[in-house]
């Protein structure tokens, strides 16, 4: 089966002569002249490398790897821009690219950076396998325990340790209701002799930094129980 390649690139000229040429050599394309377009092509098809213009329309190049990169590590992206600027190919590199070509450039050099980073593509999904078992994920919530990053959204949320642990905890068992004991044996630990009213702060606490700015808060009470990770409660 042909490797299928994402083109996101605004100058249509451009972006065609890419796709002639890479279809030329056997691979499969798509093409998308927005950010906002390309990262929804993205998301509906599986793909094995992207080139990704970083001058584009609204979503430029740097979001728009700054949204994949906080979902997955797998897809290789190489930058192409027009600037040499060596600030946005170190900005691009920290987001998670695998490499970067400067406009104009040979379509020769970009063809063997293309086999180079599919090649070691495998050892990469290797390592993100190795990986999976410190991310969490619910929803646009997420967790990486080996960095103790907490985002939503794409956007990072800083916790006091308390909270990142209790977060931690809940999203470890989304969907479950989890009573203010379990919490507190899981968090504060079974030594914890404390008011259980400690969880609600807490609650409170991080509910004010995870939910904040969102239409579709996650962290749900249910009453005279305890507290679940949902996007909704059903009434009772």
């Amino acid at each position: 089966m042909a490797e299928r390649i994402l083109i996101i690139e605004d100058e249509e000229k451009i972006a065609r002569v890419l796709q002639l040429e890479l279809e030329f050599e056997g691979y499969e394309t798509g093409i998308a002249h927005t950010g906002t377009d390309g990262l929804i092509l993205y998301r509906e098809q599986q793909w094995d490398l992207i080139l990704l213009d970083i001058m584009l329309p609204g979503l430029n190049g740097l979001d728009v790897l700054k949204r994949i990169r906080a979902t997955e590590f797998n897809t290789p992206v190489i930058m192409l821009t027009a600037k040499d600027d060596v600030e946005d190919k170190v900005t691009g590199l920290d987001l998670g690219a695998n490499d970067y070509m400067t406009k104009p450039f040979e379509i020769d050099e970009l063809l063997a950076r293309i086999r180079a980073a599919l090649r070691f593509k495998p050892q990469q999904q290797e390592f993100a396998k190795e990986q999976d078992e410190f991310f969490h994920e619910y929803k646009d919530l997420s967790i990486h325990e080996q960095t103790r990053e907490v985002k939503r959204n794409g956007r990072s949320i800083d916790l006091t340790p308390r909270e990142y642990e209790l977060l931690l905890y809940l999203i470890k068992n989304p969907k479950q209701v989890l009573s203010r004991e379990q919490i507190l044996d899981a968090v504060w630990g079974f030594d914890y002799y404390g008011d259980t009213n400690v969880v609600d702060v807490y609650i409170r606490y991080i509910r004010q930094k995870v939910d904040k700015g969102s239409k579709q808060p996650l962290i749900q009470t249910v009453r005279g129980v305890g507290y679940v990770l949902k996007e909704q409660v059903n009434e009772a």
